[in-house]
Formats: C-alpha cells, sequence, structure tokens
C-alpha cells in the first residue's frame, strides 16, 4: 500500500508539472493577442467621428425639428377612420390627445394631436409622460406630434432591480460581471460603433474591440488562474473563427447590409460606413456572448471533473458529454433569440402567406440566419478545443521530469499553489 501511495503522489507530481508546462505555453499565447490587441485599439480609436457623418443630410429629420418632453392632460377616444397608421374599416380605436408642452418655447402650452390605435392599446392616459417632435413652420407656430413615451423611470427602476438581483445573489462576482457590462457597453459605443462610421475595417474594428472586452470581462469576472485562462483561449479561438467566417459567408451569400428603411438612412448619415461591415460587425459581437458562456462553463466542468482519477482520455470524454449538452441548449438559445428579434417580420410571413425557404434566403432574414449560424459554428468548435487545453492543464501531456524542472511549485486542479514541499 505504501508504495503505491508513493507512486501516486510522484504520478501527480509529474503531471502538475506538464500542467505547468502547458499554462507557460497558453500565457506566451495570450502575451502576444494582448499586446496587438492593445496596439489596434490606439491605433484604430475614432478620433473625428463627427466629421464622418452628413451635416446637411434631410433624410434624418425635417430641419430645425426637436424633441420635447409633454405630459397627455386629457385622453378623448375616437374611432380610426383618417389616422395615419390604420386601414380603411379599421375597428380598433385611436385617441386624441390634449399635451402640455413642458419645454421649449411653447412651454405651458396645450397641443392636440392624434394616436393611433397601437399607441392608445398601450395604456395612454392622463399625467402620462411622453415625448413630442417640435418641427417650426416659418410665419406660423410649430407644430407637435407624438413621438414616444417617456420611459426614463420604468428603464432605471428594471435595471437597478436587475443589479440588486445579481449581487445578491453572485455577491461581488456578480457586481463584477455588473461592471463588465458597463465595460463591453464603453468599447462598443466608444469604439466599435465610431470606428464602423468612420469607415474602419469592420474585421479589424470587430476582433480588437470583442478581445478587449473578453480579455477584461473573464478575467475580472472569474479571477486570473488557469482556469479563465483556458476560457479564454477558446472564447478567443471561437471568435476568430466565426469572424473569419462571417467575412466569407457576408461576401459569399451578397449580403448588402440593406435590409430595411433605416439603413438607407444609415447610408445616408455616414457615407463612410459600408454597411456589409455592420453584417460583419453583427457577427462578432453576436459570438460573444454565447462564447463566453459555453467556454467557461466547460473549463469548469473539466476542473470539477478532476477530482477522480481518471487519464486524460476519460477526462475529456466525461466532459465533452457536458460540452454536447451544453451546445445543444445554447444552439437552442441562439437560435430562439434571433426568431424573437425578428417576430413581428416572422409574422408577416403567416399574414401574406409567403413560403419560408424563399423568405429566409432575402436579405431581410439572410443576414439573420447568417449571424446565427456562424455564431453556433464557433460555438461547437469552441468547446472541443476548449475542452482540451483544460484537461491538458489538468493532466498534462507533455513528458517532463522533476529533474529536469529542479525545484518548482504544483499545479492543483482548484486553481491554487502549492509549495512542493507540501506548505502552502
Amino acid at each position: 500500500m505504501s508504495h503505491l501511495h508513493i507512486a501516486d503522489k510522484a504520478t501527480d507530481f509529474t503531471d502538475s508539472l506538464r500542467s505547468q508546462r502547458v499554462l507557460r505555453v497558453l500565457v506566451w499565447i495570450l502575451i502576444p493577442i494582448a499586446i496587438w490587441t492593445l496596439g489596434a485599439l490606439v491605433w484604430l480609436w475614432p478620433h473625428d467621428t463627427a466629421a464622418h457623418i452628413r451635416s446637411d443630410n434631410t433624410t434624418r429629420s425635417a430641419a430645425g425639428m426637436t424633441i420635447v418632453n409633454g405630459t397627455v392632460t386629457d385622453v378623448t377616444e375616437i374611432n380610426c377612420d383618417g389616422v395615419s397608421g390604420s386601414a380603411t374599416g379599421d375597428r380598433s380605436k385611436c385617441a386624441r390627445l390634449q399635451v402640455r408642452v413642458d419645454q421649449g418655447p411653447e412651454a405651458g402650452s396645450q397641443q392636440e394631436m392624434v394616436v393611433a390605435a397601437a399607441v392608445y392599446a398601450s395604456g395612454i392616459s392622463d399625467g402620462q409622460q411622453v415625448r413630442l417632435y417640435r418641427t417650426p413652420i416659418e410665419n406660423s407656430p410649430a407644430a407637435y406630434q407624438f413621438a414616444d413615451f417617456q420611459r426614463t423611470w420604468p428603464m432605471v427602476l428594471l435595471t437597478a432591480l436587475f443589479v440588486v438581483v445579481v449581487v445578491a445573489v453572485a455577491r461581488w462576482r456578480g457586481l463584477i460581471a455588473v461592471g463588465g457590462l458597463v465595460f463591453a457597453g464603453f468599447i462598443m459605443t466608444q469604439f466599435m460603433f465610431p470606428a464602423l462610421i468612420e469607415g474602419r475595417d469592420p474585421l479589424l474594428v470587430g476582433l480588437v474591440g470583442s478581445t478587449v472586452i473578453m480579455f477584461v470581462t473573464l478575467y475580472t469576472a472569474h479571477g486570473v488562474s488557469a482556469r479563465t485562462t483556458t476560457a479564454l483561449v477558446g472564447t478567443l479561438f471561437g471568435l476568430f473563427l466565426c469572424a473569419f467566417l462571417g467575412w466569407a459567408a457576408t461576401a459569399a451569400a451578397h449580403l448588402s447590409g440593406v435590409a430595411s428603411e433605416d439603413d438607407f438612412v444609415l447610408a445616408a448619415s455616414a457615407p463612410d460606413l459600408r454597411l456589409t461591415s455592420v453584417v460583419i460587425c453583427g457577427v462578432i459581437i453576436a459570438s460573444m456572448g454565447v462564447l463566453n458562456d459555453v467556454t467557461i462553463t466547460q473549463a469548469s466542468a473539466v476542473w470539477e471533473l478532476a477530482s477522480g482519477k481518471d487519464d486524460a482520455r476519460a477526462l475529456f470524454a466525461k466532459a465533452m458529454r457536458i460540452g454536447r449538452d451544453h451546445i445543444a441548449s445554447s444552439v437552442y438559445t441562439t437560435a430562439f433569440a434571433s426568431a424573437g428579434a425578428v417576430l413581428s417580420v416572422l409574422l408577416l410571413l403567416v399574414v401574406y402567406e409567403r413560403p419560408l425557404f424563399a423568405t429566409l434566403i432575402t436579405e431581410q432574414f439572410a443576414g439573420e440566419v447568417v449571424r446565427t449560424l456562424v455564431a453556433s459554428i464557433g460555438l461547437v468548435l469552441s468547446v472541443p478545443l476548449t475542452t482540451l487545453v483544460a484537461v491538458l492543464l489538468v493532466r498534462g501531456s507533455f513528458a517532463k521530469t522533476p529533474d529536469e524542472l529542479g525545484e518548482v511549485t504544483v499545479f492543483n486542479p482548484d486553481d491554487q499553489l502549492i509549495d512542493i514541499d507540501g506548505d502552502r
């Protein structure tokens, strides 16, 4: 029994040394990527986005039109005959509003306007805070039109509830994850979107922006550890794969990026922006979330399974059984999220009785289909890679004896470093 115990310790010791070698290889891979990403971020950082936006573009809004706040003071139900956005003979109910203007030159004045059935049915009532289009008219009073509801407080309260729930359940890790979301939003709005408007290469912008986000969010949310490093390698592999697949699929499917009226407005407002860039960068952004979820879960699964005495092959097989289940559920998640995003358009297929396949290959749907399929391919292929790297770290794969390394520390699957003499 004592000989067996010594042999087991020797095996564990050698596996730990092998794992450290694999970890060093990963670090040496990630360091150049991090340096390249930081340099590219500085080089591509937008400086004068406003110069790339047409100031004389009349498609964005009528000349001098502004949006002001108002308060509904009276609601009268009317029929929808002649109301913009309503069909002839529509039996739905519209509404005539009296709205007090709360901002601008006419602040305090009462304005009358009519809203369509969809707006009225959403629950408009006295005291409702709304947004109004104000269009100045030469030698006449300004014209007012309903623009939208004010949603400041509902959105703020829902966001606060989200933060409270995440922090209450996940504690500090949840708070850090929320901070990671804020950082991701900053990178997208301050770097990725302006860089695209300035006409930068979408493949480069998408890869640099997403890589920065993944480096920061993964290490801040999950800590600097071998497990997180494994997940990061798998995530970056998936992102690079999705980026190049998205670029190739966009070219092969001749996706122009023009799927709605908003795309024409965008093209007119930002002449240096290539609409195909929106499709390519959209593929990369859509891939980030699902890849992060899959890789960190898969890496954690390997570490949890590593408490047994399975060899590398058996451990990989066990982890992949978990990975296959996760792949199936994540593919469903990606597909259902895409379907929910275009649900109103999908309903039109039923109304107009158009063939499903013929519709899916149109520009309006093809971009969403490409995003879903490319993200799913990257997800599926990142699982075995992440699993393999995690198994190599936990069990080791390169022959290395203690004599070749001298005095070192032993790698523990629980991400702790244990002194070779046994002192923690």
